[in-house]
């Protein structure tokens, strides 16, 4: 058994979901079972490290969460305390038992139950999805805050709201019925999908690959409950055709590799294959969304078998179709790319230009507007650009990408004569 702090923090983080929404099934009260899971992980990082981990992390997770939950509620009643913790804690004698009465089919309805629960239709729509992005997926408030381009301090407040509008409406955490659940399709879609960005976005590699594969758990889970929707089949299909590009993504030092540098052998073909059947049968409905036009992008990228073969005309008509779908300064930004490639950087820069005050404070921007003025050979104005992409940058990785842009700038600049 191993008790290598990663690993066991993985386990704990990637238990979250199940053990929350156990927990939440018991006590019906989100602050209760958001608590009680807290002390449970606490109690895991003080006993795994010595005793080892258990079987089965999430079923530990629950029972120590749970008679946690039941010790403070007894307190307030000031009925009798549980036993110590070394006997609620002994792994031999209680987790398995506990593990084979919690079978699979339980966690995914408790899974389903949980991200339906946040998704509440009293809350905003905002509201339902930082939610359910705190409760379900147990992402830092920073980490949201940096997907909604705000401020920390103001999702904070979001959260804050939202579970206070809850406690006071005295919103009941029941399965929906198959009206509801219709009705929260969306916002819980949407929280899936943030999930995965968080996880295709983050620095660390054992931590992105794990929420990657949470959120095409969870996205597998939704199509099961809606195995009819061609949204749901267009967000599944999505998140596995650019996960597939996982091995490929980043060098042994942990730098960023383009697409059109990446070593196409590395890509996942199952991942690829499941993802183009599941866009082919989405699109069949003819139906079309958002997420099965991202995913039908994705599709050409993947399909490539080398970068010259990208279809970037495609790509183009296909982010405009999503521009009226799902109008967006981002989704402009991104055609812009298609752009730059299929008519050129001109072209390209004048869409961008227009988007400086939606999205000055927005990493990508900066590092596209930069990459286009330096192909336009407007050098001096490009190494402002990356700048301001360098400040803005979330990780290491991204730091060093713009660095490495800012070096061959300086270089050229050198080469030509050029000062300042």
């Amino acid at each position: 058994m191993t008790t290598d702090p990663a690993w066991i923090e993985n386990a704990i983080v990637g238990a979250r979901p199940r053990a929350v929404g156990a927990l939440l099934r018991y006590f019906r009260d989100l602050d209760l079972a958001e608590e009680a899971f807290q002390e449970a992980c606490l109690r895991a990082l003080r006993l795994w490290p010595e005793k080892g981990p258990p079987r089965d992390p999430a079923a530990w997770l629950i029972m120590v969460g749970r008679n946690a939950a039941l010790d403070v509620l007894r307190r307030k009643s000031r009925d009798v305390a549980l036993p110590d913790e070394a006997a609620i804690s002994d792994l031999d004698d209680v987790e398995t038992p506990l593990a084979e009465r919690l079978d699979e089919s339980r966690f995914q309805d408790d899974v389903l139950r949980l991200m339906f629960t946040c998704c509440r239709p009293e809350l905003m729509a905002v509201q339902q999805v930082v939610l359910a992005l705190r409760v379900v997926a147990g992402l830092t408030v920073a980490q949201i805050a940096r997907a909604f381009l705000v401020s920390e301090t103001a999702m904070e407040q979001r959260i804050t709201r939202a579970k206070r509008q809850i406690a006071v409406m005295g919103i009941p955490f029941e399965t929906p019925d198959d009206t509801a659940r219709a009705e929260r399709l969306a916002a819980v879609a949407a929280m899936i999908y943030l999930v995965f960005n968080e996880g295709y976005s983050a620095a660390d590699g054992a931590y992105r690959a794990r929420l990657c594969d949470d959120a095409i758990r969870l996205g597998r889970l939704l199509q099961r409950l809606f195995p009819a929707e061609p949204e749901v089949m267009g967000l599944t299909a999505l998140m596995l055709l650019q996960h597939a590009r996982h091995a490929a993504r980043f060098d042994d030092a942990g730098e960023i590799i383009l697409l059109e540098d990446q070593d196409r052998g590395r890509w996942n073909r199952k991942l690829i294959a499941e993802g183009l059947a599941l866009t082919e049968k989405a699109l069949r409905h003819r139906a079309p969304g958002p997420y099965q036009i991202q995913a039908a992008i994705a599709a050409l990228h993947d399909k490539a078998a080398t970068p010259a073969d990208t279809d970037w005309g495609q790509i183009d008509l296909l982010y405009g179709v999503l521009e009226r779908l799902q109008p967006s300064p981002v989704v402009t930004l991104n055609r812009a790319v298609a752009v730059s490639k299929s008519r050129g950087p001109e072209a390209a820069l004048a869409m961008v230009e227009g988007l400086g005050d939606s999205l000055a404070g927005y990493f990508h921007f900066h590092g596209v507007r930069g990459g286009l003025l330096w192909q336009l050979g407007r050098r001096l104005q490009a190494r402002a650009a990356f700048g301001k992409a360098m400040a803005l940058a979330n990780t290491a990785a991204e730091a060093s990408h713009i660095r490495a842009h800012l070096d061959r700038l300086k270089a050229e600049a050198e080469a030509a004569g050029e000062t300042g």
